[in-house]
């Protein structure tokens, strides 16, 4: 049944995921947390995450800046693994309020990005991809701050979808290594992220229809009431206590 519920999830996830370029991690977090515990569901969500990405850039595959993606993977791959450990050095209930939090806070700092017409060049992905990369390490998506700053960059649609999706892809395998060097990603916790991947892989191909009639102003406001209540899931299985 847990794994039904995932796939069902997931599912839907990577459909949200694969349009508004986030969105699958925030979603399907909480449901991973409550079925095996924060410290297994973060590496399950590591892996999940690698096929999402992959399956956006198989879609839009011709439409990559790999210059853009070069600025930011650089050093948001390092970062990612520096993220990593110190996650791996937290206690699990840390872990759960730490995602929590940052989920719940990034509500008004992207709206408070969404008012500043910034404009950004290569310089700026590289900064950007180095604290983000190291969030990325701790916390399960970033996506509410990776993607204003590859709309800063001037792309959009098929363009953003594909080039976000390829510059996270290197942040998320590098973490997955780092998870699996350090023993955290076993043989059954990959086959978990599997499961959760081929969801989020056939959500982001039955996205691509929808992207052409996307309606922005409706799909924010979506992303904010989904981490809100998975920022608000987070922080509520951290607070209980253990079995």
């Amino acid at each position: 049944m847990a794994f039904l519920f995932v796939l069902s999830v997931g599912l839907v996830a990577g459909t949200i995921s694969g349009i508004v370029g986030t969105g699958s991690s925030i979603m399907l977090m909480p449901v991973l947390v409550y079925a095996y515990g924060p410290k297994e569901a973060v590496p399950i969500m590591a892996v999940a995450s690698v096929m999402a990405n992959l399956s956006r850039i198989l879609a839009w595959w011709r439409e990559v800046d790999w210059r853009a993606c070069a600025a930011y993977s650089v050093t948001g791959v390092p970062a990612a693994v520096l993220g990593a450990r110190t996650l791996l050095a937290l206690p699990s209930h840390a872990v759960g309020l730490a995602i929590g939090i940052f989920l719940i806070v990034m509500v008004p700092v992207r709206h408070w990005l969404a008012r500043h017409e910034l404009k950004a060049n290569l310089w700026h992905l590289a900064i950007g991809g180095a604290i983000i990369g190291y969030l990325t390490g701790i916390v399960v998506s970033t996506g509410p701050l990776s993607v204003p700053l590859f709309l800063f960059y001037g792309l959009s649609k098929g363009a953003f979808l594909a080039t976000e999706a390829a510059s996270s892809l290197g942040l998320y395998f590098a973490k997955s290594v780092t998870f699996e060097r350090f023993g955290a990603l076993t043989g059954e916790v990959f086959v978990k992220g599997l499961i959760a991947g081929s969801s989020l892989m056939s959500g982001a191909f039955v996205a691509k229809r929808f992207v052409l009639h996307l309606k922005p102003e409706m799909f924010r406001l979506v992303m904010d009431a989904i981490m809100l209540a998975a920022g608000l899931s987070m922080l509520w299985n951290a607070t209980q206590p253990s079995a």
